[in-house]
Order: C-alpha cells, then structure tokens, then sequence
C-alpha cells in the first residue's frame, strides 16, 4: 500500500508482527518531512505494532533531518518495547550512521529478512 504524505512516500507491507515500510522520495526541502516520525509512528499503532523496519534502498543521501526524525522515532518505539530496524543502506549511508554513533540504537541489514531475524553482524560483507 502506498501512502503518499508531504516530504516522503510511504510504501506499506504488513507482516507477521512486523511493518514494513519503504521510504521513497525523501524531500528534506519540504516542511512536511519534519513529521515524518509522527506519520511512521501513527502506521504503527493503526497496525497495532511497534516492530518496523524500514526499507532505505532509494535513500540516496542520509539527511541530518532524515537521521533526526529515524531517532525521534526509534525513541518512542522504545517506550514501548518496540524495535526499528533499516534494510538497504548504501555503504556511504552505513559509515554515516557510524559516524554518529547511531548504528546501535539503528541497526541496519542487507534485506527485510535478515533485518527481522536481528543478530549477528548487521552490515553485508
């Protein structure tokens, strides 16, 4: 399911206990993309979840506004137990997310299944 919002499109699948949500289209540049935590985190308690991943294969460029809203929402997925982790990062993206010391609050996996298995090495050999 596509949900088309100001400053991203959301690309929907449900799975057993999991959301799964492709981000596409990014705009920084846009005053909507400041909401984008609270657009993703109202997906997750309409599906009843708080275990998402987010799927950043067409994400071209880590924003500082994109990485702000990833921990905005990653902190209220804590509170409840929840989990978010990304698939489909570029390398350049992956060594961003080291930089800020973020890759353990934000995991990041080759693809959606070895995101929801979790564990051991995060990043594609």
């Amino acid at each position: 399911m596509l949900v088309t919002s100001k400053g991203c499109d959301l690309v929907l699948d449900r799975g057993p206990n999991w959301l799964f949500v492709r981000l596409r289209n990014f705009d920084p540049d846009d005053p909507g993309a400041g909401k984008l935590a609270d657009q993703l985190w109202q997906l997750l308690e309409k599906h009843l979840t708080y275990r998402v991943v987010l799927e950043m294969d067409e994400i071209d460029i880590l924003r500082t506004l994109l990485i702000a809203q990833l921990i905005v929402l990653h902190r209220r997925v804590r509170e409840h137990d929840g989990v978010v982790r990304l698939s489909g990062l570029s390398r350049h993206n992956q060594e961003v997310l080291q930089t800020c010391r973020l890759d353990d609050r934000l995991p990041a996996y080759g693809d959606r299944v070895s995101a929801v298995k979790g564990g051991g090495p995060h990043w594609p050999r």
